[in-house]
C-alpha cells in the first residue's frame, strides 16, 4: 500500500514552499497558451469547443497523479487531432451526433492501449518509428492541418473528402475570399509569430483570440460574412460512454492503434528530452500510464484523445515550473473559466485557423528534412513517402508503409554484412581489420575473419560466399581459419547449415577451423546443431591470439 501511495503525485514529494511562486507563475503561462490552443485543437478534431477544455483538465490531472515527469504538460494536441478526426470521419459523418460518441470510445480505447504499454513496459515499440519516419509523418500531419484550416482562414465554406479534394475545393472558391476573415487570420498569425520570436512565454495566441473577438463584436463583422464560433455549450460534461458496441470497437480499433503508437512515441521523446535538459530522472513507463489514464478519463467525460505536448512543456520549463502543481493549477483555472466560455461566441474561426496553421509550421521541421536528405537519400525517401502517404492517402496507410519500408531497409542492411579479414598488429596480441588498420598484417597460412552480426537465414548465403571467397584468395598455403564470433550473438538453423557447409569445404581442403570469443547464445546454437561436437570444445578460444598460437605455432 505504501508503494502504491508513493506513485501518486510523485513530483510533489518533498515539495518546498519556495517553489510555489515559480509553479503558479508557470501555471499562468501554461493557461495563456493552453486556452486558445485547446479551443483550436477541439475544432481541428471536429469536436465541440468545450471538449478541448475537458481534454486538458483530464490529461493534466491524471498525469499529475500517475506520471513521473514533473514538468510535462498533457492535453489536447494538434499532432493527433487530425489523425483520429480523419479516421473517425471515415466511419461516421462528422456532423452526426454519433461522431462525438465514437471519439469518446476511441479515447478510452487509446488510453487503455497506452496504459497497457506502460504496465507491460513495452515502450520499445515506439523505436520502430525512426527519426526520418517521424519527421515525414509530422510533415504529413502539418499538410493536413493547413489544408483543413485554409477555408476558415479565407472565409470560405468548408469541404469534406480527401486532402486533394479539400484543396481543390478551396482553390476553386478563391474568388469568394472574405477579406475581413483573411485580414483577421493574417493579423493573428503575425501576432503569434512575433510573440514567439520575442519570448515563448508571451501569450500571443491569447492576445489574438481576445483582440479578434472584441473586434468582431464591436464592428459587427458577422454582417460582413465573418464566420464565428457561435454559442458554446459550457455545462457539466456528459459522463460515460455512449453507443458502445462490439461493432463500434471493431471500427475504431485500427485508428486507436495508430493514435496510441504516435502518443507513445511523442510521450517518450518529450519526457526523455526534458528530463535530460533538467537533469532529473523519469520513468517512461509510468508516464505512459499517466497519459493513458488521461485518455481514459477524457473519453469518459465526452472529450477526445490527449497527448504529451512538447511546446507546452517547453513553456512550463521556460517559466520555471518545477512540479505538477503547474499543471494542476492550470487545470483548476480552466475549470473556473468554463462558465465564461459563452463570451467567445464572437470568436472568428479565422483566428483558430491562424493559430492551428502556426502550430503546423512548427510541426513541419524543414531543417531536419534537409539534414536527412543530405545524410542519406534512402532515409529521406522514407520520410518523403511517409509525408505524402499520410497527407494524401491516410494516416494508417502512411505509418504502415513507412514502417514496413524502414524494417525492410534494416533487413536489407543486416542481410548484407561485411565479412572482415583480420590481421595481427606487430608487437601486440591484438588483431584488427586489414582494411581499417595500416599496421595489421596477415599471418601466412592463417585466415582470421570476423562476422560481426547474428548468423541467420537472411545473411547465411552471404556469409558462406564471402568466407569461401576469402579462403580461395588465401590459396593452397591456407592451413587454419579462425572465426572471431564476438558480434555473432546468435545463429539460427539456416545459419548453422551454412557454417556446416563451410566446415565440410575446409576439412576437404585439409584446413583446420577454430572460433574465438563465442558467447553463450551462439554456443547453445552450435550445440543444438551438432556443430559444437564437430568443431570441438578445444577449438573454442577466448581470443584470436590464443587460437592462432595454439593451432598454428
Amino acid at each position: 500500500m505504501l508503494g502504491a501511495r508513493s506513485l501518486l503525485l510523485s513530483s510533489l514529494h518533498g515539495y518546498r514552499s519556495s517553489w510555489v511562486i515559480g509553479d503558479l507563475v508557470a501555471a499562468l503561462t501554461l493557461l495563456a497558451i493552453a486556452l486558445p490552443e485547446q479551443l483550436a485543437t477541439a475544432r481541428l478534431a471536429g469536436m465541440p469547443p468545450i471538449t478541448g477544455f475537458y481534454a486538458f483538465v483530464a490529461g493534466s490531472v491524471m498525469f499529475a497523479l500517475l506520471g513521473s515527469n514533473p514538468q510535462m504538460s498533457v492535453g489536447a494536441d494538434s499532432t493527433i487531432a487530425p489523425l483520429f478526426a480523419v479516421g473517425i470521419a471515415a466511419v461516421v459523418s462528422a456532423t452526426s451526433p454519433d461522431y462525438v460518441a465514437m471519439v469518446g470510445i476511441l479515447a478510452v480505447l487509446v488510453g487503455l492501449v497506452v496504459a497497457l504499454v506502460g504496465l507491460l513496459r513495452l515502450g520499445w515499440i515506439a523505436e520502430f518509428l525512426s527519426a526520418p519516419i517521424i519527421s515525414g509523418f509530422l510533415g504529413g500531419v502539418a499538410v493536413i492541418i493547413v489544408v483543413h484550416q485554409l477555408p476558415d482562414l479565407l472565409g470560405l465554406p468548408g469541404a469534406g473528402g480527401s486532402t486533394l479534394h479539400r484543396l481543390g475545393a478551396t482553390l476553386s472558391g478563391l474568388h469568394l475570399i472574405n477579406g475581413w476573415a483573411l485580414g483577421i487570420g493574417v493579423g493573428v498569425f503575425i501576432i503569434v509569430v512575433v510573440a514567439e520570436r520575442l519570448d515563448r512565454r508571451l501569450p500571443g495566441a491569447l492576445v489574438g483570440l481576445i483582440g479578434s473577438t472584441i473586434l468582431v463584436a464591436a464592428l459587427k463583422l458577422h454582417a460582413h460574412g465573418v464566420m464565428v464560433l457561435g454559442a458554446v455549450a459550457h455545462g457539466a460534461p456528459h459522463l460515460g460512454l455512449h453507443g458502445l458496441s462490439w461493432s463500434a470497437l471493431v471500427a475504431v480499433a485500427p485508428i486507436a492503434g495508430v493514435v496510441a503508437l504516435v502518443i507513445v512515441s511523442q510521450t517518450a521523446a518529450t519526457t526523455r528530452a526534458f528530463a535530460d535538459q533538467g537533469a532529473y530522472e523519469v520513468d517512461v513507463n509510468r508516464d505512459f500510464l499517466g497519459v493513458g489514464a488521461g485518455n481514459v478519463v477524457a473519453g469518459l467525460v465526452g472529450a477526445f484523445p490527449v497527448d504529451a505536448s512538447p511546446p507546452r512543456t517547453a513553456a512550463v520549463v521556460s517559466a520555471s515550473g518545477r512540479t505538477q502543481v503547474t499543471g494542476l493549477a492550470a487545470a483548476g483555472a480552466v475549470v473556473l473559466l468554463i462558465p465564461a466560455v459563452a463570451l467567445l461566441e464572437d470568436l472568428p474561426l479565422a483566428t483558430l485557423a491562424a493559430i492551428l496553421i502556426f502550430i503546423a509550421t512548427r510541426i513541419l521541421n524543414v531543417h531536419e528534412l534537409l539534414d536527412i536528405a543530405r545524410y542519406d537519400r534512402f532515409e529521406f525517401g522514407l520520410a518523403l513517402i511517409a509525408l505524402l502517404t499520410v497527407a494524401l492517402v491516410g494516416v494508417e496507410q502512411g505509418i504502415t508503409v513507412a514502417v514496413a519500408l524502414a524494417i525492410l531497409d534494416r533487413t536489407r542492411l543486416t542481410a548484407r554484412p561485411h565479412l572482415h579479414v583480420l590481421g595481427r598488429i606487430p608487437g601486440t596480441t591484438s588483431w584488427a581489420p586489414l582494411e581499417g588498420t595500416e599496421h595489421a598484417i596477415e599471418v601466412p597460412g592463417v585466415l582470421v575473419v570476423m562476422f560481426a552480426t547474428p548468423l541467420w537465414y537472411a545473411n547465411a548465403s552471404r556469409f558462406r560466399t564471402d568466407l569461401a571467397a576469402a579462403a580461395d584468395r588465401a590459396g593452397h598455403s591456407l592451413r587454419l581459419v579462425v572465426l572471431d564470433a564476438m558480434g555473432m550473438t546468435d545463429l539460427d538453423y539456416t545459419g548453422a547449415r551454412a557454417l556446416r557447409q563451410m566446415l565440410e569445404r575446409l576439412a576437404h581442403g585439409g584446413v583446420s577451423f577454430a572460433m574465438a570469443r563465442t558467447n553463450k547464445t551462439a554456443r547453445a546454437g552450435l550445440a543444438r546443431s551438432g556443430l559444437l561436437a564437430r568443431i570441438g570444445e578445444d577449438n573454442l578460444f577466448a581470443s584470436v591470439g590464443e587460437a592462432v598460437n595454439a593451432l598454428h605455432p
